[in-house]
Order: structure tokens, then C-alpha cells, then sequence
């Protein structure tokens, strides 16, 4: 028996749009039918039963929630997702509240629409939706603790394998936020050391004067206020794993103190003339290029090495992308559980602006910011003005169709006056459209003179 063909109703007051759309579905082996406006699809929605609804905010009668609401009313099975270019928070709520399936923005991505499409058909509700991302979650779930099947982070993984069960000393490099210390942490979990104690040490955040004591312990009577003996966190982790974060913020001092624990794992405690000795694996972290900080003096070559036998070089969030939206779905599952919300996914549009944001404070930064949009979120999809991105608001330039002008392209180097040209071309083009092919009325839609409006075509050979 041959499988039934979806069937998707795309409403575009734009041609050009829906054209597109017909062929780019046809391709992939639906039936496609289209409507030029509200109207047209409330009617043939009332005359045919439809798989997919894809409808623009913004068509020439009615409004894209308009028909919404009617595709729902005759139909509360089918999927229904929005596409628009002037989303704003208000439209995107109401149209959650009112049963679409996704938000989407224009100018989207060819591939991720596909995608889109095809989740929505074979899931069909957002339940579905979670119980199979809740499934890929625990596929990309490694540790117990780490999410992501990038590359970068399989290479990881294979390394916190091979070294786990050594007593190598590890150093792990990467920016804040990258998610070192859950790597430490795995390596200790995966060694024979698993059930001794994983001591971890902030280097950056004990004051200098009091570090020596908290790292080797100190004797009563050393210094005033040492009013006992105390156990240093080297003696607390014995047969365990130090875990030395921020080791370059150490100053030279400390470093030459903490060289002989590393090298003999012996110690004297502060006010003792007598040797300690622990069997630990120590494993440091930091945010720094220590190579340069041993040519700049600031730190000892000698320790250097000793700390750096084997290095393991965590990936920043912006250079593992692939792996943002389980991240994302991860947290946002979290705080929504944490918080007692029902929130189930992220849509298409608040993924397209994660996607286009670096993130320079990694995962970190992505799980407070969805913490946060957890917290204020009023609907069980997370849209983007939930993000409550203050720094992380749009970088682009929208309004022109399958073209974005990022303004993070401007560090690699960009050709301005080609750029410029683009964008004065799509608007004469634009105006130009909207007014029949008058010219008095497209120069008065852009606010220039007629004799302006007949240089500017001439210039870019734009012929009506």
C-alpha cells in the first residue's frame, strides 16, 4: 500500500515565497498547496484537510494568528508553524497559547526549515517532541555529567579513557566556563581513585597569605589565629585527586612550594619541620597560556611541566555549535523541573539566535542565560524574548530575503561598499515593487527625491 504524500498549505502574501516553498517541498515529496492570503487559507483549509499549516505573521488581509486559530478550530490535530520577520514577543506568545508548533524567522535556513518540517510531521506534538529529545539527550549524555557528541568533545572523551586510569598529572586548558572542572571530575570518577576524595582547589580565589596553610595544612601556634592544627586539602585528598583550578593565578612564592608536592608528593605543613607525605593525583586547570606566562616570568617553567605531562585542550561553546541545542534543551529541562514550570522546548527562533551568538563565557554563560529565561518565561516553549539577551541581542541586519549581514563578520574583514550597495539595491527594488513601478511613489516611500531615486537606479543599473 502506498504511503499517503503529507499534505502542507503554505500561506505567503509574497510570490516569490511561495514559489520557493512549493518547489523546495515538492522536492522532498510533498503535496504542497498555497494561499496568497488569510482569506484564501481559511477557506481552503475549510474545504481540505492539511498535514502542516506554514503561514506568515504578516499577510495582505488578515494576520497569520487569524488563521491559526481557525486552522486549530477545524482542526486541532494539524501543525501549525509560524514564519515571520517581524516577530515580535506579543505575536510569538499569543501564537504558542494558541497551539503553533514552532516559530520560525525569515530569513530562515533552507535545510533547518526541511528539518523543521519533517520533525513536525513525524512528531506532531510537542510531548512527542521531548520524550524524543529527552532520548537524545541521554545518547550525547557522557559521565553521568557532560553533554555533547561534537567532534571536538569525542576527542575528549576518548583522552578521559586513556588517562583515567594513570597517575599522570593532567592539565586541562580552556576559557571560563568551558566546563573544566566537570572533565577533572570525570577523569577521578573513571580511575581506580573513584571512591577516595576529589579535593578541589581554587587558586584564584584563596588569599595569597592563607593558601599555604589550606594546601599543606598548618601546626598550632604558626601564625596568629592558628589556635590548632589544621590538615592541609593535600592531607584531606590522600589515596584521592587534587583538582588545582586557576593554577595560573599562583604566585611565584606559592609555586615554589607547591613544585616539591608535585614533584615527591611531600610536603612540611606551615610551622612543622617535619615531611608529609600523600599519595594523590593531582589534575590543575586554567583560563591562561601558561607557555606565556613562563616567557613573561610568571610562572615557573620547572612547574610547568610538571603540572603539564598530558594536556587536555577544552573547546570553547562558539567552536563546538553542533552541540548548543542539546546544551540548551539540558538546562532548560533542568530549571524547568527545578522551578516547577512545564516548559518543553526551545523554538526555532530562540535556536536561531543561540546560533548566532558567540557565547565568550561558554556553557556557563549559556545555562545562567537559560536559567534566567526559564524564570521569566510565560508560555511551554521557550521564545526569544524569554532569552532576556541584553548583550546577546542581535548582531544582524534582517529584511532581505535568504540574506543576513551579521555584524560579527566585521572582526574577519568585510567589503562595506558592497554591503551597502546590496542593501540600497534591495530597497529601490523593494520600493519600487510596492509602488507598481512608479517612481514619484517609491521615492516617496524612501524619503528621496525623484532626481535622487533616477541617479541611485542609474548607478546600479536597476532598469523599470
Amino acid at each position: 500500500m502506498t504511503k499517503k504524500k503529507p499534505h502542507i498549505l503554505v500561506v505567503d502574501d509574497e510570490l516569490s515565497m511561495r514559489e520557493l516553498l512549493e518547489i523546495m517541498f515538492g522536492r522532498e515529496g510533498y503535496k504542497v498547496s498555497c494561499a496568497e492570503n488569510g482569506c484564501m487559507a481559511i477557506s481552503m483549509l475549510d474545504k481540505s484537510d492539511f498535514d502542516l499549516l506554514l503561514c506568515d505573521i504578516r499577510l495582505g488581509d488578515i494576520s497569520g494568528l487569524d488563521v491559526l486559530r481557525a486552522a486549530k478550530k477545524k482542526d486541532p490535530n494539524i501543525v501549525v508553524i509560524l514564519i515571520s520577520a517581524y516577530a515580535t514577543a506579543e505575536t510569538a506568545v499569543e501564537a504558542m497559547n494558541a497551539g503553533a508548533y514552532d516559530y520560525v524567522p525569515k530569513p530562515f535556513d533552507k535545510e533547518e526549515l526541511k528539518q523543521t518540517i519533517a520533525n513536525a510531521l513525524d512528531l506532531k506534538t510537542i510531548a512527542r517532541e521531548k520524550e524524543l529529545l529527552d532520548k537524545e539527550l541521554k545518547k550525547t549524555f557522557h559521565f553521568g555529567r557532560i553533554v555533547g557528541n561534537s567532534p571536538e568533545m569525542m576527542y575528549i572523551y576518548d583522552m578521559i579513557r586513556q588517562v583515567a586510569k594513570t597517575k599522570t598529572n593532567i592539565l586541562i586548558t580552556g576559557e571560563s566556563g568551558t566546563g573544566k572542572e566537570l572533565i577533572a571530575r570525570a577523569i577521578h570518577e573513571q580511575s581506580d581513585r573513584s571512591d577516595k576524595p576529589f579535593v578541589v582547589i581554587n587558586c584564584g580565589g584563596i588569599p595569597e597569605t592563607l593558601l599555604e596553610s589550606e594546601l599543606f595544612g598548618h601546626k598550632k601556634g604558626a601564625f596568629t589565629g592558628a589556635t590548632q592544627d589544621k590538615k592541609g586539602l593535600f592531607v584531606v585528598a590522600d589515596k584521592g585527586t587534587v583538582f588545582l583550578d586557576e593554577i595560573g593565578d599562583l604566585s611565584i612564592p606559592i609555586q615554589v612550594k607547591l613544585l616539591r608536592a608535585v614533584q615527591e608528593k611531600v610536603f612540611k605543613a606551615v610551622g612543622s619541620n617535619e615531611d608529609v607525605s600523600v599519595d594523590i593525583r593531582i589534575i590543575s586547570a586554567t583560563n591562561k597560556k601558561l607557555e606565556d606566562e613562563v616567557i613573561a616570568n610568571n610562572f615557573r617553567e620547572d612547574l610547568f611541566y610538571r603540572l603539564n605531562v598530558i594536556e587536555l585542550k577544552v573547546p570553547p561553546l562558539r567552536e563546538r555549535k553542533s552541540d548548543l541545542r542539546l546544551l540548551a534543551q539540558h538546562f532548560l529541562e533542568k530549571y524547568s523541573s527545578e522551578m516547577g514550570k512545564e516548559i518543553s522546548k526551545i523554538s526555532s527562533y530562540a535556536i536561531d539566535l543561540l546560533n548566532k551568538y558567540d557565547f565568550p563565557g561558554n556553557v556557563r554563560e549559556l545555562e545562567n542565560l537559560l536559567e534566567r529565561s526559564v524564570t521569566i518565561s510565560t508560555t511551554n516553549i521557550l521564545l526569544p524574548d524569554s532569552l532576556a539577551l541584553s548583550v546577546h541581542k542581535r548582531r544582524w541586519i534582517e529584511g532581505m530575503q535568504d540574506r543576513r549581514f551579521d555584524l560579527g563578520e566585521v572582526a574577519k574583514g568585510v567589503s562595506v561598499d558592497a554591503i551597502l550597495e546590496e542593501i540600497e539595491r534591495a530597497y529601490l527594488e523593494k520600493a519600487l515593487e510596492l509602488a507598481g513601478g512608479k517612481k514619484e511613489t517609491a521615492a516617496d516611500l524612501l524619503g528621496v527625491r525623484l532626481r535622487s531615486l533616477r541617479y541611485r537606479l542609474q548607478k546600479l543599473g536597476i532598469k523599470m
